[in-house]
């Protein structure tokens, strides 16, 4: 068998992960006890294999989180009131794949973001998307987008969009235009994809801060009536691990 011109061939097809193995095979003193199909098999797990990784390596740049977080790297040690029976149940995915959301809330520091990323990033590992948005960012962005006209596009990728995290909800009383851009991507998303909300403002807070009670009435409706609720609790974390780091003798 002519081996370099079938490499070149695998190459060609862009069939990286094939290729690869059988670069390997070639070089294994001991291939020829596996049989034709078993190392047919092999090849076709390394294809799938490397396709399984470049597209998992896609969604999580396409998300865009903000911290690179797992849900097996949460520390359930700290007291903030954390759940672990809710987070096991979470990191399943069901819940996006069901369109319900999830609110975070809690004082600063305590990990709401962290956590949010954790969710996110392991939706990515199950094969959905996901993409963090800073929710005053986001803001900005959908006021420049109405000027230039990418709004409708905007608001379609977003509802394509399995898993949004909303992060900083309540930083600041929210515009008119704001009400009204909130509402439509949330009804958007409302029973067919799942939204993360982060905020140091307590829920009883919400309706304020939106400010116009008929539409914060909309945006709620859509948002909490069908979510998981996290309340952190505590002393912020970035605290506790600036005691625990040692200081020079010139400090």
């Amino acid at each position: 068998m002519l081996n370099h011109p079938t490499l070149e061939k695998l190459q060609t097809l862009r069939l990286s992960g094939m290729l690869k193995a059988l670069s390997e095979q070639i070089n294994m003193a001991d291939i020829d006890t596996l049989s034709f199909e078993e190392r047919l098999g092999l090849l076709a797990d390394r294809e799938i294999t490397e396709r399984e990784d470049r597209r998992l390596k896609t969604r999580l740049r396409q998300a865009r989180l903000k911290h690179n977080a797992c849900i097996e790297d949460i520390d359930y040690r700290a007291p903030r009131g954390l759940d672990k029976a809710l987070i096991l149940q979470l990191s399943a995915c069901r819940w996006i794949t069901e369109g319900l959301n999830l609110i975070i809330y809690g004082p600063t520091g305590v990990g709401k973001t962290w956590i949010a990323c954790a969710l996110a990033q392991k939706a990515c590992r199950e094969g959905l998307t996901a993409l963090y948005l800073r929710l005053p960012r986001l803001f900005e962005e959908l006021s420049l987008a109405h000027g230039d006209g990418r709004f409708p596009k905007l608001m379609a990728a977003f509802a394509k969009t399995d898993l949004i995290i909303l992060d900083d909800w309540g930083l600041a009383k929210f515009t008119a235009e704001q009400r009204r851009d909130l509402l439509e991507l949330l009804d958007d998303r409302h029973g067919h994809r799942s939204t993360i909300v982060t905020s140091q403002l307590p829920l009883e807070h919400w309706h304020e801060i939106i400010g116009d009670p008929t539409l914060a009435d909309a945006i709620l409706d859509r948002l909490i009536h069908n979510a998981y609720r996290i309340n952190l609790q505590g002393e912020s974390l970035r605290k506790r691990h600036a005691k625990l780091t040692p200081t020079s003798p010139s400090e």
